[in-house]
């Protein structure tokens, strides 16, 4: 219980941050400051918590889980693009979020969607789709947290007890701190798992002989060299993966968070820093979760390890539920965790386990982002605001708070995927789909609501459509794929261990695809907004000089 301990000591002052900030912000109980932080965020805040909520347990657990299985491919699939695609919409969409925010005080991206596109209904639709896209993220937050207690207690914590832990912790300060506290506490734990995550890459490599030593020693041994390999991930999968970060501006937790910052200019240092931060966290987890598999020694390890190989062998023999079965055996989201029990001596593995509890507690931020989409996008635009206050408006957002909090715990008890699959299926995958709303709000004047609204339609039915089939289809064995439709001899749908291919690429290339073209198409069919709507947006565009200094000076 020593490493429990530890991390139950870290919980308690995280929880001492966020109840810090509700003192400070007593009193006010506005809208904008229990949502925003009153759009007050310094430079160094601004950065380490817009990193830390994009910095889940899926960075930490699932990318280690994934490398386990799949091997140091897993840097490439998500680390590289993450470091190019996200500092690049930072700049050239979060920037203008913040300009339009703060000069016509938007809260939420759907406020902004029903000015820019003159809608009111279908930015209920929107919400409402962004909402039940968000909610896996949230799950898997507490599976993290559960997993994490769980492991590093020897089993003394159950997984029901330490997700709800996690759960509780995160609720209170979120309900207590709003923005700020929810702020605060992820540039504390972004901190601390930035240091802690170099630290346990030097204690457990160096245990196991080194980098070069580990690297070298799988390279010789032919069942560990293929993990070194790009071969376990087929071409169309790899490029599959450049569009997953287009879902980060299109989070409506990441886009709120662009709304708080003081001043436009703190987005040029995290645009710098944002590549390194991610370089820094996924190096040591990718790392650590490959080499992972030469620690046969371990008892979980080993039987891991097996339950892989006859799912390999013999997965093609076996009932479905069996090879689910063998498939939660083999997952490697609790490997990182392993090694440290392994590797770390029982103090040092608690401060290394309240490191990982720092990563996979960022969902504070999206359970903070659903409560303002509710609060603002919901009660505030049908009246709530205008008939009973902004303080009850605040009040409801921290009642939503609990009822989602509550929600996430008792999905996250029976979520049968791993927290890297949850996430790419179908958190990532639906908002990369959203992407093409904030690209044609801000730089197409063509852009229609009637064309926001079919593009959100797809994605909804694109990732009901995955969920679907992926429940009639059971998961085959590897290298076993189900082919369930053919189009002109190309396998146009399959089932595959991993999820489900289109034409061999993952599910979020064609639906980025066609929601992009039905924003295109449609809006070219469907009534624009107002000229003077569009001149407030596209000042320069259209010569209004007047409007266009407005929109810089707010900048």
């Amino acid at each position: 219980m020593i490493p429990a301990i530890f991390v139950f000591v870290y919980l308690a002052v995280v929880l001492y941050i966020g109840v810090f900030a509700f003192r400070k912000a007593r009193g006010k109980e506005e809208a904008e400051d229990y949502f925003l932080a009153s759009r007050s965020l310094g430079p160094v805040v601004f950065l380490l918590s817009l990193f830390g909520t994009n910095m889940t347990a899926f960075a930490i657990l699932g990318s280690s889980g994934h490398a386990f299985s799949n091997g140091i491919v897993t840097f490439g699939l998500m680390a590289t693009s993450s470091g190019l695609v996200i500092p690049l919409t930072l700049f050239l969409i979060g920037t203008r979020v913040w300009a339009l925010g703060k000069k016509f005080g938007f809260m939420t991206p759907v406020q902004m969607f029903r000015d820019r596109w003159e809608c009111g209904h279908i930015g209920t639709v929107i919400t409402v789709v962004q909402a039940a896209l968000l909610v896996p993220y949230i799950i898997i937050g507490v599976m993290g947290g559960g997993t994490t207690l769980n492991v590093i207690s020897g089993g003394l914590v159950p997984f029901w007890f330490g997700g709800a832990v996690v759960a509780l912790v995160v609720m209170s300060y979120v309900f207590f701190g709003g923005m700020r506290g929810t702020a605060w506490v992820n540039t504390f734990q972004t901190v601390l798992f930035l240091i802690f995550g170099a630290i346990a890459v030097v204690v457990i490599g160096s245990a196991m002989g080194g980098f070069a030593g580990a690297i070298g020693a799988m390279q010789n041994a032919p069942a560990l060299a293929p993990l070194l390999t790009r071969e376990r991930v087929s071409p169309y999968y790899f490029f599959s993966y450049t569009f997953i970060p287009l879902s980060a501006i299109a989070f409506p937790h990441i886009a709120i968070f662009c709304l708080t910052a003081r001043k436009m200019s703190q987005f040029k240092k995290t645009v710098i820093f944002y590549p390194l931060c991610i370089m820094a966290i996924w190096l040591p987890c990718v790392f650590l979760g490959v080499v992972a598999n030469r620690v046969t020694d371990v008892p979980e390890i080993r039987q891991k390890i097996e339950a892989r190989r006859t799912l390999a062998t013999q997965g093609k023999s076996l009932a479905p539920e069996q090879r689910d079965e063998l498939r939660e055996e083999a997952a490697g989201d609790d490997v990182l965790l392993i090694l440290l029990k392994r590797f770390a001596p029982l103090w040092l593995a608690g401060i290394l386990g309240a490191g990982i509890m720092a990563a996979v507690m960022a969902s504070d931020s999206q359970i903070l982002a659903l409560s303002t989409m509710f609060a603002e996008d919901i009660f505030a635009y049908y009246g709530g605001r205008r008939r009973y206050g902004e303080r009850a408006q605040v009040q409801t957002g921290r009642v939503f708070v609990i009822i989602l909090t509550l929600f996430a715990y008792l999905v996250a008890l029976r979520a049968p995927e791993t927290i890297f699959e949850l996430a790419i299926q179908y958190a990532f995958s639906g908002f990369a789909a959203l992407s093409p709303l904030l690209v044609a709000a801000l730089f197409w004047r063509g852009s229609t609501k009637w064309g926001a609204l079919a593009s959100t339609v797809w994605t909804a039915l694109a990732v009901i459509a995955v969920a679907i089939f992926q429940a009639r289809f059971p998961a085959p064995a590897p290298g076993g794929n189900v082919v369930a439709a053919t189009l002109g001899g190309w396998e146009a749908i399959t089932r595959t261990p991993g999820g489900t291919a289109i034409f061999g690429f993952m599910p979020v290339v064609p639906m980025v695809i066609v929601s992009a073209l039905l924003m295109i198409l449609v809006s070219l069919a469907t009534k624009k907004p107002h000229e003077a709507t569009l001149r407030r947006y596209f000042a320069r565009a259209r010569g209004d000089v007047r409007a266009a200094d407005e929109l810089a000076q707010a900048a």
